[in-house]
């Protein structure tokens, strides 16, 4: 609604560039973008002195500490950053009357299903980073009922570090590449998901809960990365691999596909195919000179 202000946490992340990307097509709100630097959620008093301040009517927490393997030695900061901060967003908000919309993970889930994942399906993290996620979300809604939860996967951006970032500067790099093959899900273009929660902001039906949302398609990690070789074209040979061939202290899910049947029909979200969102990222890269 016209004159409302936004408050994004984690501006200097993936998601949190976006925002600041496409800020300028909503023009009706007024954004404040805090970096981790300016707003470290961890910190109550840092929350407390910034809601006083800013006064939002919509907070949009891309803030996480996203280390997934360190998190595994890291337990404590994982949690202080994704649980207990994710408490303390959730109760300013409450206090001032403001909506959340809270970024979430595939993570949740083990991987063990052969369908996608529904927002109702039982929670069984494998991994300490997906246990912190999943005690986030439990904090959010319970201290503030005015929260959207969306859970996404593999995202990746034209800003920030992420795997079609790091496959493209491996491929340019080496002669060859070695990718997983049995890890299953689907990729995010975060600017796709900045404009989904714009238009889940923007509607008079605000229905608090959670959602899941990434890019339509099913594919593997390696098949995410020949596609990135063939639109960057490279020549560096790209091989498939097991996850058992590659070991990380943290267990990855098998399978992270995500239904996103609700979002669809109850936001009327159309949901771009992976390929076009990826060419689109590649294609900004390049505009970008990055």
């Amino acid at each position: 609604m016209a004159g409302q202000t936004i408050l994004i946490t984690g501006a200097n992340g993936q998601l949190g560039q976006e925002f600041e990307s496409l800020s300028a097509n909503f023009p009706q709100y007024r954004f404040v973008f805090a970096s981790r630097q300016e707003l470290p959620i961890e910190d109550a008093s840092a929350i407390s002195t910034i809601f006083n301040s800013v006064k939002p009517n919509i907070c949009i927490n891309c803030a996480a500490y996203t280390a997934v393997d360190k998190a595994e030695s890291e337990r404590e900061q994982a949690f202080l950053v994704n649980a207990d901060a994710v408490g303390h967003l959730a109760n300013a908000c409450k206090k001032v009357g403001a909506k959340l919309v809270h970024i979430s993970t595939d993570y949740v889930f083990d991987g063990q299903s052969s369908r996608p994942w529904k927002e109702d399906d039982p929670t069984h993290p494998i991994n300490v980073y997906g246990e912190s996620k999943r005690a986030g979300e439990i904090l959010a809604m319970q201290n503030n009922p005015a929260t959207i939860i969306i859970r996404t996967s593999w995202v990746y951006s034209s800003f920030g570090k992420n795997f079609v970032k790091t496959m493209i500067r491996l491929m340019k790099e080496r002669e060859m590449v070695k990718v997983v093959d049995d890890q299953i899900g689907s990729p995010t273009y975060a600017a796709d998901l900045a404009r989904v929660i714009m238009k889940v902001i923007k509607a008079e039906n605000f229905i608090p809960g959670i959602f899941h949302y990434s890019n339509e398609g099913r594919i593997s990690w390696y098949e995410f990365a020949i596609a990135i070789k063939r639109l960057v074209r490279s020549d560096c040979k790209v091989e498939p691999i097991r996850s058992s061939e590659y070991p990380t202290p943290a267990r990855r899910p098998n399978y992270s596909l995500l239904d996103k049947t609700r979002i669809s029909t109850v936001y009327g979200i159309h949901i771009p195919d992976w390929k076009d969102s990826l060419s689109l990222c590649i294609e900004e890269l390049r505009k970008r000179k990055v």
